[in-house]
């Protein structure tokens, strides 16, 4: 059986030495898998956007490259999808790479595409399933619309769908009638109520702005704020996505306000920065340090719709300045999933509540459809 597996440098095996979880390959594990199973070749790798030791910066085209014989294919270069040349030498398709919990992040779209075209050629897909690093719980943020569907986000699921890998294969096949042969391989040990640090693997960063346990959190807490060139959003200094920035705010100011909005799971710090590169480069920036209190009420989604909204009602004039100087916000609503959520932002005086309300009966009947596609495997706590 010739076998490929769809691999990033985060694939580590037996990270943190709590060998009751599963915690996927490596390729040494893999060479020593085969060794040890001479039915089985491995045929080809394949690297997901990145790179194969995750060094390639965020939308970097990768080239296809070998280590001797060994074709090594990149699915973020001259394709997205493995084509029918680079699977026919191939029978299963192993895919085992680490996600972030988001929607707005590649790693599921490529998931979702090699399924695809497995099912097109009638060749088996197996998914190792790796931890959701916010937990299995938090659900929040918008839906997907079709029209916004990209590579950065392909599925109708809140932005924060509280799925494993695992799980969201087994939603694509359902969901999308994709009809792949589909075999999910669960972990061991993990419930649904641990975050990423709770389980004690080791993390290895996925991509290069997601490197601790915990930024998974955050990522989707500012990420799409980016988009806006509002404000600095820790890329480009030592903290990403943990701090947001400008040089024209308070920061004890804006941290006051933020934590009167008394929002659950989060305390908001005054901080001064100044960015080696990228939105106010070299500029001494004020802002907050977003800290976490309970991994468990943290919302991700409300966190940023609070940043923005006590933004826009201390600053309007700046807010309104920056969003008409920051272009096409196509990135901004293919984040977000919806045109809705940049509207209510620019068009309600008091955006913040509005925001926490949209699309809540969405995620309610999110919640009960997923209840079909979660493994049994995984207890609650």
């Amino acid at each position: 059986m010739r076998l490929s597996f769809f691999v990033g440098q985060a694939g580590a095996a037996g990270a943190g030495g709590r060998r009751r979880f599963f915690s996927g390959t490596s390729l040494r594990a893999i060479q020593l898998f085969l060794e040890h199973a001479p039915v089985l070749e491995l045929a080809a790798l394949f690297s997901p956007e990145h790179g194969l030791q995750g060094q390639q910066w965020a939308e970097e085209k990768v080239k296809n490259h070998k280590s001797g014989p060994l074709p090594i294919y990149s699915l973020h270069g001259e394709t997205r999808r493995p084509s029918v040349e680079m699977l026919k030498d191939v029978d299963v398709l192993i895919y085992d790479i680490q996600c972030v919990g988001s929607r707005a992040y590649t790693y599921p779209t490529t998931l979702f595409y090699a399924m695809e075209e497995a099912a097109k050629l009638g060749k088996e897909v197996v998914v190792f399933d790796r931890p959701n690093p916010i937990n299995g719980l938090t659900i929040d943020g918008p839906m997907l619309e079709e029209r916004w569907r990209s590579f950065i986000g392909y599925v109708n699921v809140p932005y924060c769908h509280g799925m494993t890998i695992g799980e969201l294969a087994l939603f694509f096949n359902g969901e999308y009638k994709i009809g792949c042969k589909l075999k999910v391989i669960s972990m061991r040990g993990w419930k649904r109520s641990m975050s990423y640090r709770d389980t004690g693997l080791a993390w290895i960063p996925p991509s290069p702005n997601i490197p601790e346990a915990d930024t998974p959190f955050f990522y989707p807490s500012t990420g799409m704020i980016s988009g806006l060139k509002l404000l600095n959003i820790g890329v480009g200094y030592t903290l990403p996505f943990k701090i947001v920035g400008a040089p024209w705010i308070d920061a004890k100011k804006y941290a006051q306000k933020l934590n009167e909005q008394k929002l659950a799971g989060v305390h908001f710090l005054p901080f001064y920065f100044k960015p080696f590169y990228g939105l106010y480069k070299s500029e001494d920036c004020q802002g907050v340090l977003i800290q976490m209190t309970d991994s468990l009420r943290y919302r991700p989604i409300a966190v940023q719709y609070v940043i923005l909204g006590v933004l826009k009602s201390m600053y309007p004039k700046e807010f309104a300045q920056r969003l008409n100087k920051a272009g096409s916000m196509q990135l901004f609503h293919q984040a977000n999933g919806t045109e809705a959520v940049f509207q209510i932002l620019t068009e309600e005086k008091y955006a913040t509540w509005k925001l926490l309300e949209f699309q809540q009966e969405e995620r309610k009947a999110f919640s009960v459809l997923r209840q079909k596609y979660l493994l049994p495997d995984y207890p609650m706590n």
